[in-house]
């Protein structure tokens, strides 16, 4: 039974097209990766299928009484809004069936026989959704997840606004739970969670019994959860039976063959013209050089994508430094209160360090402390001699409004236009990117934009929070070269296992010295 049917889907931002008669079928139970690279339009169709955004042609049809839940990366938390709010918020459509209920009720006494048949039939309908949707444990259930998804240990007082990015992370995922919706939309939902979390995310959705989409750059993740590819690539999109590994496989098959094809009828178009051209003039072999020029005319030309700007990511490094990259004592790090217990640590020279642990012990906290963005609760930090520092923060700073151009200049006043461009362009980024505002660009296109800075700054330290956050799968890739191949010292907070191990040397496990239970 199809849920969702797409059909001859267009869309694009100015002059730049997204997708091209795209169509799409979604059938009961399927579990779809829907991958591509960065600014491919996987958040895009999201939005469309979701209402969120209008396409240029095209229509989306859902089937009648299908709930849709969708985890989406942008999904904006108000100021005010606590943990248990949004939670509760999940049964909002139970509540208006309530206010229904409650009308007919009021109704009743004063029903003619027709009616109170109509009516009774409505309210016996709405009674059994109330139930079968656990309406009337909704305070039971958002405690359960809440335990289940380390929520209590927060507060479910807290304000959403005050929460970490994998905090938030779990908070609409609880939210989506309680709501059991027919199909699940997730947009890179293992961005900011920590392993513990992944992992149980990870066999929720290997049971899920209804259908999802999932989009995730994260491979190991996605192989172990989907049973169908959909793969974004030049405003097409194209349909794989298997998981990721099984994609890659057939694909590399599909663009062996498009290739020789395609190589095969150049020769055969060459061959053509070079007679036509030779033999048109002659009276003798006229008739055969406009029979090949009617071949020529009437052949089916095989077009070749052209192929994508592959990042190269090359670091600069500063003079050596010192022989401590930092030094702490007793630090307590932290806001209002304290988020660990005191702390004397020390980072050599050299050294290659990954911070592990569950959203919000501190991770960002502590690399902020060590950079001196923010103070800590007591006691310091002294940074090294001749220390070159270079970040890579989490996400933009919201409001943005510069272009990419703009961006970068900002930091390197001495380039030339033509220089940024190509500073741009070796991060992966096309002319059409370039030119385009940072706020409109993916996830991993503004991860680009950041690493564009961090790659042009000589540096003897990095200090990267989740660097590997939207990047898609070649640009990871890229990014663990660069880095092993980096002379200086590398302090990192990064979710991914199989990002980190056999590029860093050590593991800070910031769960032994903080002070939250999460």
């Amino acid at each position: 039974m199809s849920i969702l049917n797409v059909e001859h889907l267009s869309h694009g931002f100015g002059d730049r097209t997204i997708f091209s008669d795209v169509s799409f079928r979604l059938l009961k139970g399927e579990h779809i990766g829907l991958i591509g690279a960065n600014g491919e339009g996987k958040s895009t169709f999201m939005n469309i299928i979701t209402g969120k955004l209008q396409p240029d042609e095209g229509t989306v049809e859902w089937s009648n009484n299908v709930r849709v839940g969708y985890l989406d990366q942008h999904t904006v938390l108000d100021k005010g809004m606590t943990i248990r709010s949004v939670l509760t918020s999940a049964f909002d459509f139970l509540l208006e069936m309530e206010n229904r209920m409650n009308d007919i009720c009021d109704r009743l006494g004063d029903a003619g026989e027709a009616d109170m048949e109509i009516l009774m039939e409505e309210l016996g309908t709405i009674q059994d959704l109330l139930t079968t949707h656990d309406f009337y444990m909704i305070d039971s259930k958002v405690e359960e997840v809440a335990r289940a998804l380390g929520l209590n240990d927060i507060g479910l007082d807290m304000d959403v606004t005050e929460l970490s990015g994998g905090q938030r992370t779990k908070v609409l995922l609880g939210k989506l739970l309680l709501e059991k919706p027919d199909i699940l939309l997730l947009d890179e939902p293992t961005n900011y969670l920590d392993a513990e979390h992944i992992a149980w995310l990870k066999r929720y959705l290997a049971e899920y019994e209804n259908a999802f989409i999932l989009i995730s750059h994260d491979i190991p993740f996605l192989n172990s959860v989907i049973n169908l590819i959909y793969h974004m690539d030049n405003g097409d999109l194209t349909r794989y039976v298997g998981d990721y590994d099984k994609f890659q496989e057939v694909y590399a098959m599909k663009k062996s063959q498009m290739e020789a094809a395609y190589n095969k009828q150049q020769k055969e178009i060459a061959d053509l013209k070079d007679f036509v051209a030779r033999n048109k003039a002659r009276v003798s072999t006229r008739n055969m050089a406009m029979s090949r020029q009617k071949k020529l005319d009437k052949m089916d030309v095989i077009q070749m994508a052209g192929e994508k700007p592959k990042p190269t990511f090359n670091f600069k490094s500063a003079r050596t430094p010192g022989k401590f990259i930092f030094q702490a004592k007793d630090l307590i790090i932290g806001y209002d209160s304290p988020l660990s217990v005191p702390l004397s640590l020390q980072m050599e020279r050299g050294q290659k360090i990954a911070l592990t642990g569950a959203n919000g012990i501190g991770k960002s906290t502590l690399l902020k402390s060590i950079l001196g963005l923010i103070k800590p609760i007591s006691g310091y930090v002294e940074l090294g001699e001749n220390v070159h520092i270079g970040y890579f923060e989490q996400e933009m700073p919201k409001g943005i409004s510069t272009t990419c151009i703009e961006e970068i200049w900002q930091e390197f006043p001495s380039l030339n236009q033509a220089e940024v461009r190509a500073a741009l362009a070796k991060c992966g980024l096309t002319t059409k990117h370039i030119e385009s505002m940072v706020r409109v660009l993916s996830g991993g296109e503004q991860a680009k934009v950041r690493l564009c800075k961090l790659i042009n700054r000589e540096t003897n330290v990095l200090v990267l929070d989740e660097p590997t956050n939207h990047l898609d799968a070649d640009a990871k890739a890229e990014l663990k070269r660069a880095l092993k191949e980096y002379k200086g010292s590398i302090l990192m907070v990064c979710h991914e296992p199989e990002f980190y191990n056999g590029l860093l040397d050590n593991v800070w496990d910031c769960s032994k010295w903080t002070t939250k239970v999460i």
